[in-house]
């Protein structure tokens, strides 16, 4: 759901804030405060032109936003969502330190938790804060004669990097640094720690060449190019994770022909013939890759979820909203895992996927990553 920032005028803000208010108050049980708030708020609002979140509503928001949030299938747990309020970060350096909290804080050991980190929201339609990432973790993506080495998703943000003097080992796994900006300064890049970095090296549990692949992935995902939403006020900068599907990693990241592309390679190693694609080797290869990458994050103590698991999970979720008397949206195409699609409820289901607010939004990259595309015609 891409939708730009809308700046409300004073009377669309209030509007907005009244809506917030009066889903959110009923559910933590604070009705009788809903009046004198609204009238605190539309006091702010008539002085300064814009209100401020207190530590409650923030928390309740940003839950509220993850229940509501229509591509994801891991909204049963949205009650526990962690929230930690960086909203007093004023520089690069400081929202860099608490991106870092937010890692190990949400790896917990191994035991994921969820959590989103929240720092200054838009001011006048001024962006605070911007994190150019895609994730705080993510690798590079380095451009050769012979393709790109390392993840072909993130070669701009790469190439940006190295324009500001970054320089990577140039390998198909090197962490990109946090990249930050406030306000219109020019962005700040920071090395990521290796104390907060966490990574499984994947193996199979038959297959002893498997190692040999040399593949490996980090453990959080932490999802960094979203807008967070509440009550008419924009947070541009909200790093949001929880722990991953499986299929995320097997089925995706390192299978997407336009990603690392490791089919073909599991392939060659379980001697199948690829010659046609009737054969289904990309079928057998894909589950393997799969199996790999549960049992990986097993061995290593590192939660994770397979897609039949999760998607029982989000039928969990239908029946608590139902029980509460609140309305399921979805987007279909997102909640059907990339694998096995039909031995889920999600195959026979329709969902509607009307976008209700609390709610997260992705955003248009930076400028400087936009014009560096249309300069490589990408």
């Amino acid at each position: 759901m891409h939708a730009s920032p809308t700046e409300y005028s004073p009377r669309e803000l209030y509007a907005e804030a009244d809506a917030f208010v009066r889903a959110c108050y009923p559910e933590l049980g604070r009705e009788s405060e809903i009046e004198d708030r609204l009238d605190e708020i539309a006091d702010e609002i008539e002085r300064r032109g814009r209100y401020e979140h207190t530590s409650f509503e923030l928390e309740h928001g940003a839950k509220m936003a993850w229940r509501n949030s229509n591509r994801c299938v891991g909204r049963l747990f949205w009650q526990q969502l962690n929230v930690a309020d960086a909203r007093d970060c004023e520089t690069a350096r400081a929202v860099h330190e608490a991106c870092c909290r937010h890692l190990e804080r949400a790896r917990n050991g191994g035991n994921i938790r969820p959590l989103i980190t929240v720092f200054k929201p838009m001011i006048d339609g001024e962006h605070q804060v911007r994190l150019w990432n895609y994730e705080l973790l993510r690798y590079a993506g380095y451009r050769t004669e012979d393709g790109v080495v390392g993840d072909p998703d993130e070669v701009e943000l790469t190439e940006y990097c190295q324009s500001r003097g970054w320089e990577g080992e140039g390998t198909r796994f090197d962490i990109l640094p946090h990249v930050i900006q406030i306000r219109d300064e020019q962005p700040e890049l920071f090395e990521v720690p290796e104390s907060v970095v966490g990574e499984v090296r994947l193996r199979h549990p038959d297959y002893e060449w498997f190692e040999d692949l040399g593949l490996k992935w980090y453990d959080v995902p932490v999802v960094t190019n979203m807008r967070l939403e509440i009550g008419g006020i924009h947070y541009t900068a909200a790093p949001f994770s929880g722990w991953y599907v499986s299929t995320e990693i097997g089925a995706r990241n390192l299978a997407d022909r336009d990603r690392y592309d490791m089919l073909p390679a599991v392939a060659e190693r379980l001697g199948l013939d690829t010659r046609n694609d009737r054969t289904l080797w990309k079928d057998e290869a894909l589950v393997e890759l799969n199996r790999a990458v549960l049992h990986s994050f097993a061995e290593d103590g590192v939660q994770i979820v397979d897609h039949h698991t999760v998607t029982d999970q989000f039928e969990r979720f239908e029946e608590n909203e139902a029980a509460a008397g609140r309305a399921v949206t979805g987007d279909r195409s997102w909640l059907l895992p990339p694998m096995s699609p039909a031995t889920t409820h999600v195959f026979e289901n329709d969902y509607d996927n009307t976008v209700e607010k609390p709610n997260f939004f992705y955003q248009d990259p930076p400028a400087g990553l936009t014009e560096r595309r249309e300069s490589l015609g990408r």
